[in-house]
């Protein structure tokens, strides 16, 4: 998923907030993990992972992730990479209760 500049800033802001939902430690990314990012993105769109181990390759692990999930990488700050999926089912519940 590729996002604009201004996507990316947009984003950046609202996950300020945020406090990472997934954590990657000595087991790296593991499927456990991996499940636990996918579920997140579906239920919250918008989340930090935060790299407690493996953090010089946090760019490239974020990236395979990200893809991995079908997600945006939206930023990487610190050890924390933000990520973004839209929820196609939140999405159409939007447009079916503004009917």
């Amino acid at each position: 998923m590729e996002l604009t500049s201004a996507q990316r800033k947009a984003l950046s802001a609202q996950a300020h907030e945020l406090k990472p939902v997934v954590i990657i430690g000595q087991a790296g990314v593991t499927d456990g993990v991996m499940g636990k990012i996918a579920e997140s993105l579906k239920a919250h769109e918008l989340i930090k992972i935060k790299f407690n181990e493996y953090k010089e390759d946090k760019q490239k692990l974020a990236e395979e992730i990200a893809n991995t999930c079908e997600a945006g990488l939206v930023r990487i700050i610190g050890n924390i990479a933000i990520l973004y999926k839209e929820n196609e089912e939140k999405e159409a519940d939007k447009k079916k209760s503004h009917k």
